[in-house]
C-alpha cells in the first residue's frame, strides 16, 4: 500500500499536445508519479520522441496523431487508446495554439483555427473520453486554459486566443458540474507566462520582455513543470474534492 498521496500507479493518462513543452513536461510528471502515458501528438515525430522517453522510465506508452479540430480524427484516437490500454483514467487537454493578430484584422480562417484548436478540440476529447468515463463512473480531466482566459495580456493583441481560453474555462466549470455526481472531475489549469520555446522565442522583443515581467510580481517566466506539477495535483486523489476549479499558476500575474 502506497504512502504517497500523489501516487498514480496502474493509471493511464491520455494527453495532447504531449510531443513538447508543457504537454511533454506533464507526461513525464505523470509517468514519474506511476502512471502510463498515451500521447496524442499532431506532429507525428514529436509524438514518437515523447512516447520513447515515457517508456524509457519504464512506463508503458504510445503515440497516436491526432488533429484535435477534426472530432473524427479525435474518436479515433480514443478508439485506438482503448484497443491499446483496458482504460482512459485521467485525460489532459493540452494541444493548443497562440498567434498575435489585430482583432480588426484577423481572418475568418485566424479566429475559426483558434477556436477549432482551443476550444473545439478541448470539447471533442471531454465528449470522447467523457463518455468512457461515465460508463464506469471516474475519471478526470484537466484541461490546459491560460490567465488570458480571465484577464487581457498587454501588449499583444490576441482577442481571439483570450476568448478561446474565456471558453475552455466556462467550459471546464460546465462540465465540472455537470458530472461531478456521475463520478467524474473536470478541471483546468490557467499558465501565465511559461518557458517554452514560443515564450522564449517571444522574449528577444524588448517591449514584451520588459511588460510581461514588470506586470508579474515574481518578476520571472515559469517553467513547463510548473504547470505539470499543477495537473499532477489536480489528477491525483489529493484532489478529490475539487471540480469545476481553476488553477491559476501565473508567478501573481492577475493578483495585480
Amino acid at each position: 500500500m502506497t504512502t504517497n498521496p500523489f501516487d498514480l500507479s496502474g493509471q493511464t493518462a491520455l494527453i495532447t499536445g504531449a510531443g513538447r513543452g508543457i504537454g511533454l513536461a506533464t507526461a513525464r510528471a505523470l509517468a514519474s508519479a506511476g502512471a502510463d502515458v498515451i500521447i496524442g501528438e499532431f506532429i507525428a515525430e514529436n509524438g514518437e520522441q515523447a512516447a520513447a522517453e515515457i517508456e524509457s522510465m519504464g512506463r508503458k506508452s504510445m503515440s497516436i496523431q491526432v488533429d484535435v479540430r477534426d472530432s473524427n480524427s479525435v474518436d479515433a484516437m480514443v478508439a485506438t487508446a482503448l484497443d491499446a490500454f483496458p482504460q482512459i483514467d485521467i485525460l489532459v487537454n493540452n494541444a493548443g495554439i497562440a498567434q498575435r493578430v489585430k482583432a480588426e484584422e484577423a481572418t475568418d480562417d485566424d479566429w475559426l483555427n483558434m477556436m477549432n484548436v482551443n476550444l473545439n478540440g478541448v470539447f471533442w476529447c471531454c465528449r470522447a473520453v467523457g463518455k468512457h468515463m461515465l460508463e464506469r463512473g471516474s475519471g478526470v480531466i484537466v484541461n490546459i486554459a491560460s490567465m488570458s482566459g480571465i484577464i487581457v495580456n498587454k501588449p499583444q493583441e490576441q482577442t481571439h486566443y483570450n476568448v478561446s481560453k474565456a471558453g475552455v474555462i466556462m467550459l471546464t466549470k460546465s462540465l465540472g458540474a455537470e458530472w461531478a455526481n456521475r463520478g467524474v472531475r473536470v478541471c483546468s489549469v490557467s499558465p501565465g507566462y511559461i518557458g517554452t520555446a514560443m515564450t522564449k522565442q517571444s522574449l528577444n522583443d524588448p517591449e514584451l520582455k520588459s511588460t510581461w515581467l514588470e506586470m508579474t510580481p515574481q518578476g520571472q517566466v515559469g517553467e513547463p513543470e510548473d504547470i505539470a506539477h499543477a495537473v499532477l495535483y489536480l489528477a491525483s486523489p489529493v484532489a478529490k474534492f475539487a471540480t469545476g476549479t481553476n488553477l491559476v499558476v501565473d508567478g501573481g500575474y492577475t493578483a495585480w
